[in-house]
C-alpha cells in the first residue's frame, strides 16, 4: 500500500468542489489535532472545478520554457467561481532553475459546461 503525504498540485480542484481546506487540513494533521471530517462519505461534493496552469513558454521555440522579468501581468478578476493561485507579480524574474509556471487558474460552476465557460473567459482576461 502506498502513502502520499503531499498535495497534488491539482489540490485546489479538490478544494473547490469539497469546501475542504487541503492545506489547513495537513497544518492540522501536522500539529497534533484530528481531521474535522474523519469519513470519505461526509465530505460535500459540489459543482464542477476546472485547472488551467499558465506558464512562461516561448511559442517561437517550441514552447519551450521562457525566462526573464515578468513586464506585463493581467490576471482575470477572481469572483464568480474564478481563483487564481500564483506566487508572482509584474516586475517578478522567471528563473531558467525552477518550474516557469506562472499561476494556477481554477473556475468552478454549477456543471461542466459553466465551468468551461468561465475557465474561457477568464483566460482571454490574461
Amino acid at each position: 500500500m502506498e502513502m502520499n503525504t503531499r498535495l497534488q498540485v491539482e489540490h485546489p480542484i479538490t478544494e473547490e468542489v469539497t469546501g475542504v481546506d487541503l492545506v489547513e487540513w495537513q497544518l492540522r494533521v501536522a500539529a497534533g489535532q484530528e481531521l474535522p471530517i474523519k469519513h470519505q462519505k461526509h465530505i460535500p461534493l459540489f459543482g464542477h472545478s476546472i485547472e488551467a496552469r499558465i506558464y512562461s513558454e516561448d511559442p517561437s521555440n517550441n514552447f519551450l520554457p521562457g525566462s526573464g522579468t515578468i513586464r506585463i501581468l493581467h490576471e482575470p478578476v477572481q469572483k464568480d467561481g474564478i481563483r487564481v493561485d500564483t506566487g508572482v507579480v509584474q516586475g517578478d524574474e522567471i528563473s531558467t532553475f525552477y518550474d516557469p509556471m506562472i499561476s494556477k487558474l481554477i473556475a468552478t460552476g454549477k456543471d461542466r459546461n459553466q465551468a468551461i465557460e468561465r475557465l474561457a473567459y477568464a483566460l482571454s482576461k490574461y
